[in-house]
């Protein structure tokens, strides 16, 4: 009987210690956002940079936002905001870095015009 009850302790235990150890692997994996202020040059082209960019985006492994109703609470609000959401610091930089971003840049050049671009890491 007592062998009965070590064994289900011992099980009981590593249950325990498995879910603690994913849990602290889950905690780690911080998300990371690319963060854009633009301002709208050509609103036609801009509608369809936001179509283009988006698909390439998820096909990279991330999640785009954009809006252009933003109600300032403190200072003075952008014309645009773009929130891009990734995986890691890594997928962040290789869609930065990716061919397919910069073949697209005279398409973005001639919607939309940036004047902030940062990666902010977050859970």
């Amino acid at each position: 009987m007592k062998t009965r009850y070590t064994v289900a302790l011992s099980m009981l235990a590593g249950v325990a210690l498995g879910a603690t150890a994913i849990q602290g692997l889950h905690a780690q994996a911080k998300k990371v956002y690319l963060i854009s202020q633009s301002e709208v040059l050509d609103r036609a082209a801009a509608d369809a940079w936001n179509t283009t960019v988006r698909a390439a985006i998820n096909k990279a492994g991330g999640s785009l936002v954009t809006s252009d109703k933003i109600t300032a609470v403190l200072g003075t609000a952008p014309q645009r905001i773009g929130i891009t959401e990734f995986q890691s610091i890594e997928k962040a930089h290789a869609w930065l870095d990716s061919a397919e971003r910069k073949a697209l840049a005279p398409q973005r050049d001639k919607a939309i015009k940036f004047s902030q671009l940062f990666l902010v890491e977050g859970h």
